[in-house]
């Protein structure tokens, strides 16, 4: 059980951004050995209260004791000398380098006169942090190499290798397998047993119920209110979050059967190409993708948007078949990808939300090779009050968005030019309670318009309730697809791992 006695107290922190203010007097305690769970819609002030006390922003004003010391914290490396390891939400690994290198990154030991890396020795003290983590890969094997959750594992990796009295765990399990997710949470109940302190901050709220001792709440860059670990639920922490209770949560699927409108047949990619993936979606319909981290789903979308110019086989739009490897050409027939990793593959963060909105369609703001900018930030605030985009202006950088804003960013410039097929990949990664209820209802809206969706989550309650049917992915290939009424956790588990059931259904209309 944790000490009453505070390691760490923020007394009234108060921190302003141009044209918002992040934070407004928010109080944080955090006992020896206790795990306390922040949350907050997106834009509620987490990650910059987070990132004052990791040393990356400073506050205007307030107070942080240590240990009951006050403390200024004025970079990354004098928090990291408190003892304040910091898991970001956003991958900060360097996929050039093997694991072992990412873990010592910036403190290697060295070895002999000359000044060289010790490789051997950090090989040898990265192993126990692997196998702690039930991480079953090599510490020699590069980053590259390894899956969106495996490289998370290698930052919890990394975090552990600190010997920190006090881990930030921002969104840990957000590209975590079941299995994985697990063993983290058991890892995070060990690091109280050891006396280390745990802020972790979630949007899954069954994890917060799983492994918190308190939960803080944070509301508008304010405080909203505390729960002692007897009053922690799904609904106080919701109506805490939100000031209000989220009725309607998930849309109702639809029960009817929409003709094929999108066919898949025989597509293999470079990762898998022995496999071949086959499905229809037809208009208005959301096919959801279930599987196992490294099934395969991501590596389909992006071949059927062309980002795999060596995968083969056919996608029909309609009567006319879409060329492969032509992204391009995806665009131009409506099909449209809202990728797992929106930082890196689906915004310019360093660009304004109005050119983020504009990007894929600039020619429609141009005349005579000029683009318009009144029209562009039409466009922009228009999507920005369609999506609830919670940002200054249409003149914001993206990069000083909450995940949750970033994700509506990434959707609302496809929004922007009438989708025909969206395929989201993970699309409430990261995202609050209220966000994922907006995106929610985006998705049904935009079926009843006749588009097809396909979306892809890791998310088991997410697939089960919004999706239609349900295709289900193992190596490479759809290993089965439910109906909507067969649609259980068992069933979709069973068909994740190469079983067979007697009610799944191949994924396409033979």
């Amino acid at each position: 059980m944790f000490s009453t006695s505070p390691l760490l107290s923020m007394r009234s922190v108060s921190k302003r951004f141009p044209g918002v203010v992040a934070l407004d007097k928010v109080n944080l305690e955090v006992g020896r050995g206790e795990v306390v769970a922040l949350v907050g819609e997106n834009g509620a002030g987490k990650s910059t209260l987070m990132k004052i006390l990791g040393g990356v922003y400073q506050p205007d004003s307030g107070e942080i004791f240590f240990e009951d010391q006050p403390v200024t914290i004025p970079n990354v490396h004098h928090a990291i000398k408190l003892g304040i390891a910091f898991i970001h939400q956003e991958l900060n690994v360097l996929d050039n380098l093997d694991v072992a290198a990412n873990v010592f990154l910036g403190r290697e030991p060295m070895l002999g006169p000359f000044g060289l890396i010790d490789r051997k020795k950090i090989h040898a003290e990265t192993e126990p942090y692997l196998k702690r983590l039930g991480l079953a890969v090599s510490s020699r094997t590069r980053l590259d190499r390894l899956s969106l959750a495996q490289q998370q594992m290698v930052e919890i990796a990394k975090a552990l290798s600190l010997n920190a009295r006090l881990i930030i765990m921002d969104e840990p399990t957000s590209s975590l397998t079941l299995a994985e997710t697990e063993q983290l949470l058991r890892l995070v109940c060990e690091l109280s047993e050891q006396n280390i302190s745990v802020i972790y901050i979630s949007h899954r709220l069954g994890e917060i119920e799983h492994c918190a001792d308190r939960v803080v709440v944070l509301r508008d860059g304010r405080n909203a209110g505390n729960l002692n670990r007897e009053e922690v639920s799904h609904d106080r922490i919701v109506r805490l979050m939100v000031g209000r209770d989220v009725q309607n949560f998930y849309v109702q699927p639809r029960a009817q059967h929409p003709s094929a409108f999108l066919q898949v047949r025989d597509l293999r990619t470079r990762r898998f190409p022995d496999k071949a993936v086959a499905f229809d979606a037809g208009k208005g319909e959301i096919l959801g993708f279930a599987g196992l981290v490294g099934a395969g789903r991501s590596e389909m979308a992006k071949a059927i948007v062309g980002l795999d110019r060596f995968a083969s086989g056919r996608v029909i739009l309609g009567a006319e078949q879409i060329p492969l490897g032509d992204p391009c050409g995806a665009i131009d027939r409506g099909i449209y990808l809202v990728p797992e990793d929106r930082r890196a593959e689906g915004l310019v963060v360093d660009m304004s939300v109005r050119e983020n909105v504009t990007l894929p369609s600039l020619e429609r703001f141009a005349r005579f090779h000029f683009i318009q900018r009144k029209r562009e930030r039409r466009v922009a605030e228009e999507q920005m009050a369609a999506l609830n985009i919670r940002s200054p202006s249409p003149e914001t950088l993206v990069v000083n968005l909450s995940g949750g804003n970033q994700q509506k960013v990434v959707l609302a410039k496809w929004l922007a030019m009438s989708p025909k097929v969206m395929i989201l990949d993970e699309p409430t990664r990261g995202v609050d309670v209220g966000a994922k209820a907006e995106i929610y209802r985006l998705m049904r809206g935009l079926a009843e318009q006749g588009t097809v969706i396909l979306m892809i989550s890791s998310d088991m309650e997410e697939i089960l309730n919004v999706s239609d049917r349900v295709a289900v992915m193992h190596e490479g290939e759809i290993s089965g697809a439910l109906e909507r009424a067969d649609c259980t956790e068992e069933n979709i588990m069973q068909l994740a791992v190469g079983k067979r059931i007697a009610v799944a259904k191949q994924a396409f209309a033979p």
